[in-house]
């Protein structure tokens, strides 16, 4: 059975998606852009995003009864692989904090992402029976 996981208070989709969905003990979080991005870019900075998008998608878990360290699984989408490194960094810190074990995990350079975005982050995550 599918299960909408309501987010609506943490966060709102920008288009005509759910930004998570329980399969049994499997949680499929959609791609997640920070709400940090401002039209005029003086808020377009990479580590402000990643670190935004790595806060949301902990706050989506937690909504879905589950946390970071049950991640089996992430795609991180990237405008510019130069600044994968600080990325890596952002991404390894956290992860650390909660596990000794990092996601699986593929990484795809983009030309755009919805709203300029310079990354976002989508996961599967388990929840323990």
């Amino acid at each position: 059975m599918k299960i909408m996981i309501d987010t609506k208070k943490i966060i709102n989709p920008i288009g005509p998606y759910t930004t998570a969905i329980q399969i049994e003990n499997l949680i499929f979080v959609s791609g997640q852009i920070s709400n940090a991005i401002d039209l005029n870019n003086s808020s377009n900075n990479i580590v402000i995003q990643t670190q935004e998008i790595l806060n949301n998608i902990k706050l989506i878990l937690k909504k879905a009864k589950t946390n970071i360290e049950n991640i089996v699984k992430t795609t991180i989408f990237i405008t510019n692989l130069k600044k994968l490194d600080i990325v890596n960094e952002i991404y390894k810190n956290f992860f650390l904090k909660y596990s000794t074990c990092f996601p699986t995990r593929s990484c795809i350079e983009v030309s755009k992402l919805p709203q300029n975005a310079l990354i976002e982050i989508e996961v599967i995550a388990y929840k323990k029976s």
